[in-house]
């Protein structure tokens, strides 16, 4: 799936968040953001990717190398 490159550094951000199994509360917490900015953000980098959901977004995340398992 392509488009990685095509998210913000904040959505990149909010990404590498949720492949840690974030919730959008603790990802609020972690970037010291609103819980609303993390739900655009959350609704902005599936789009970019072309995923249908956070699940399929963290899978492209980990398929492309952008996160890994460490």
């Amino acid at each position: 799936m392509a488009g990685i490159e095509r998210l913000t550094g904040r959505e990149g951000d909010v990404l590498r968040l949720m492949a840690k199994g974030l919730s959008d509360n603790e990802i609020a917490a972690e970037l010291v953001v609103s819980q609303e900015t993390v739900k655009t953000h959350v609704g902005n980098g599936p789009a970019k990717l072309g995923a249908r959901d956070r699940t399929q977004a963290v899978i492209a995340a980990y398929e492309s190398g952008f996160v890994s398992a460490r």
